[in-house]
Protein backbone atom coordinates (compact mmCIF):
# COMPACT_ATOMS: atom_id res chain seq x y z
CA UNK A 1 0.00 0.00 0.00
CA UNK A 2 0.91 3.45 -0.82
CA UNK A 3 0.30 6.62 1.23
CA UNK A 4 -2.79 8.79 0.96
CA UNK A 5 -2.70 12.30 0.03
CA UNK A 6 -5.47 14.24 0.95
CA UNK A 7 -6.39 17.30 -1.04
CA UNK A 8 -9.76 19.98 -0.42
CA UNK A 9 -10.34 23.77 -0.05
CA UNK A 10 -9.61 24.95 3.49
CA UNK A 11 -12.86 23.57 5.30
CA UNK A 12 -13.73 20.74 3.91
CA UNK A 13 -12.49 18.32 6.67
CA UNK A 14 -9.19 17.15 5.68
CA UNK A 15 -7.61 17.12 9.01
CA UNK A 16 -10.99 15.90 11.08
CA UNK A 17 -11.67 13.36 8.15
CA UNK A 18 -7.82 12.41 7.70
CA UNK A 19 -7.56 11.15 11.06
CA UNK A 20 -10.45 9.05 11.03
CA UNK A 21 -9.71 7.19 7.97
CA UNK A 22 -6.12 6.82 9.44
CA UNK A 23 -7.79 5.05 12.29
CA UNK A 24 -10.01 2.99 9.44
CA UNK A 25 -7.01 1.82 7.49
CA UNK A 26 -4.53 1.57 10.28
CA UNK A 27 -2.20 4.09 9.30
CA UNK A 28 -0.53 7.32 10.58
CA UNK A 29 -1.81 10.52 9.98
CA UNK A 30 0.44 13.58 9.14
CA UNK A 31 -0.61 16.88 8.65
CA UNK A 32 1.69 19.18 6.01
CA UNK A 33 1.11 22.39 7.68
CA UNK A 34 1.62 20.76 11.63
CA UNK A 35 4.67 19.21 9.71
CA UNK A 36 6.02 22.54 8.35
CA UNK A 37 5.26 23.82 12.01
CA UNK A 38 7.34 21.49 13.52
CA UNK A 39 10.24 21.68 11.23
CA UNK A 40 10.24 25.62 11.07
CA UNK A 41 9.74 25.67 14.84
CA UNK A 42 6.62 28.62 14.40
CA UNK A 43 3.22 28.47 13.04
CA UNK A 44 2.28 28.56 9.11
CA UNK A 45 0.36 31.93 9.77
CA UNK A 46 3.82 33.59 11.27
CA UNK A 47 6.17 32.26 8.70
CA UNK A 48 4.06 33.77 6.28
CA UNK A 49 3.99 37.48 7.82
CA UNK A 50 7.58 36.57 8.62
CA UNK A 51 9.38 35.45 5.70
CA UNK A 52 6.45 35.54 2.95
CA UNK A 53 4.70 33.70 0.74
CA UNK A 54 6.88 32.69 -1.63
CA UNK A 55 9.32 31.15 1.63
CA UNK A 56 6.85 29.61 2.74
CA UNK A 57 5.75 27.77 -0.74
CA UNK A 58 9.43 26.35 -0.66
CA UNK A 59 9.58 25.23 2.92
CA UNK A 60 5.49 23.49 1.90
CA UNK A 61 7.49 21.54 -1.09
CA UNK A 62 10.20 20.40 0.52
CA UNK A 63 7.72 18.86 3.36
CA UNK A 64 5.53 17.22 0.27
CA UNK A 65 8.92 15.72 -0.92
CA UNK A 66 9.75 14.44 2.52
CA UNK A 67 6.55 12.49 2.20
CA UNK A 68 6.25 11.56 -1.32
CA UNK A 69 9.68 10.07 -1.21
CA UNK A 70 8.78 8.18 2.68
CA UNK A 71 8.21 4.40 1.78
CA UNK A 72 6.27 4.22 4.65
CA UNK A 73 2.14 4.23 3.56
CA UNK A 74 0.61 7.15 5.52
CA UNK A 75 -2.44 9.75 5.31
CA UNK A 76 -0.98 12.92 5.03
CA UNK A 77 -3.53 15.78 4.94
CA UNK A 78 -2.40 18.85 2.33
CA UNK A 79 -2.55 22.19 2.90
CA UNK A 80 -5.40 24.17 0.81
CA UNK A 81 -2.78 25.47 -1.77
CA UNK A 82 -0.27 22.58 -1.93
CA UNK A 83 -1.69 21.23 -4.81
CA UNK A 84 -1.28 24.58 -6.85
CA UNK A 85 2.39 25.74 -6.85
CA UNK A 86 5.26 25.23 -8.35
CA UNK A 87 4.75 21.18 -10.24
CA UNK A 88 3.04 20.07 -6.26
CA UNK A 89 0.20 18.12 -8.30
CA UNK A 90 2.18 16.64 -10.81
CA UNK A 91 4.46 15.04 -8.41
CA UNK A 92 1.97 14.04 -6.67
CA UNK A 93 0.32 12.52 -9.90
CA UNK A 94 3.39 10.98 -11.40
CA UNK A 95 4.01 9.18 -7.81
CA UNK A 96 2.75 5.72 -6.78
CA UNK A 97 1.03 7.33 -3.98
CA UNK A 98 -3.17 8.01 -4.20
CA UNK A 99 -5.03 11.00 -4.15
CA UNK A 100 -7.98 11.80 -2.78
CA UNK A 101 -9.88 15.17 -2.82
CA UNK A 102 -12.85 16.34 -0.25
CA UNK A 103 -15.06 18.52 -2.48
CA UNK A 104 -16.96 20.92 -0.71
CA UNK A 105 -19.48 23.53 -2.42
CA UNK A 106 -19.59 27.19 -1.15
CA UNK A 107 -22.06 27.05 1.30
CA UNK A 108 -20.94 23.86 3.48
CA UNK A 109 -17.22 25.72 3.56
CA UNK A 110 -19.25 29.10 4.46
CA UNK A 111 -20.80 27.39 7.41
CA UNK A 112 -17.55 25.63 8.79
CA UNK A 113 -15.32 28.59 8.21
CA UNK A 114 -17.66 31.10 9.24
CA UNK A 115 -17.07 30.02 12.69
CA UNK A 116 -13.25 29.39 12.23
CA UNK A 117 -12.42 32.70 11.35
CA UNK A 118 -10.23 33.94 13.94
CA UNK A 119 -7.82 31.26 13.52
CA UNK A 120 -7.65 31.06 10.19
CA UNK A 121 -4.79 34.08 9.09
CA UNK A 122 -6.28 33.93 5.03
CA UNK A 123 -9.76 34.78 6.26
CA UNK A 124 -10.15 36.50 9.51
CA UNK A 125 -10.39 40.09 7.83
CA UNK A 126 -13.53 39.52 6.11
CA UNK A 127 -16.11 41.29 7.97
CA UNK A 128 -19.45 39.29 6.10
CA UNK A 129 -20.87 36.18 4.56
CA UNK A 130 -21.02 37.80 1.35
CA UNK A 131 -17.34 38.79 1.88
CA UNK A 132 -16.50 34.91 2.59
CA UNK A 133 -18.49 33.50 0.47
CA UNK A 134 -16.80 35.65 -2.44
CA UNK A 135 -13.27 35.02 -1.34
CA UNK A 136 -14.18 30.98 -0.77
CA UNK A 137 -15.60 31.40 -4.59
CA UNK A 138 -12.44 32.95 -5.93
CA UNK A 139 -10.23 30.67 -4.39
CA UNK A 140 -12.50 27.53 -5.29
CA UNK A 141 -12.50 28.59 -9.18
CA UNK A 142 -8.64 28.83 -8.81
CA UNK A 143 -7.96 25.68 -7.26
CA UNK A 144 -10.62 23.47 -8.79
CA UNK A 145 -8.38 22.55 -11.84
CA UNK A 146 -5.99 21.31 -9.42
CA UNK A 147 -8.17 19.66 -7.19
CA UNK A 148 -10.19 17.85 -9.89
CA UNK A 149 -7.00 15.73 -11.17
CA UNK A 150 -7.16 13.60 -7.94
CA UNK A 151 -7.61 10.07 -8.78
CA UNK A 152 -10.83 9.98 -6.15
CA UNK A 153 -13.20 12.58 -6.04
CA UNK A 154 -15.97 12.12 -2.32
CA UNK A 155 -18.48 15.15 -1.79
CA UNK A 156 -18.74 15.92 1.67
CA UNK A 157 -21.59 18.44 1.59
CA UNK A 158 -24.36 17.24 4.03
CA UNK A 159 -22.82 13.74 5.22
CA UNK A 160 -21.64 13.13 8.60
CA UNK A 161 -17.97 12.23 8.97
CA UNK A 162 -18.36 8.40 9.61
CA UNK A 163 -20.27 8.79 5.90
CA UNK A 164 -17.85 10.37 4.24
CA UNK A 165 -15.24 8.29 5.56
CA UNK A 166 -16.34 4.85 4.93
CA UNK A 167 -17.05 6.07 1.35
CA UNK A 168 -13.43 7.30 0.72
CA UNK A 169 -12.43 3.44 2.22
CA UNK A 170 -14.70 2.14 -0.17
CA UNK A 171 -13.02 3.73 -3.04
CA UNK A 172 -9.49 3.18 -1.65
CA UNK A 173 -10.23 -0.66 -1.44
Amino acid sequence: MHSIFLLGYMGCGKSTLGKKLSQQLDLPFFDLDEFIEEQEGCSVADLFSAKGEIYFRKVERKALDHFIENDRPSIVALGGGTPCYFNNMESLLSSAHKTLYFKANIPTLSSRLEVEKETRPMISHLKTMDQLNEFIGKHLFERAPFYQQAEIIVTVDGKLVEEIVQEAVKVLA
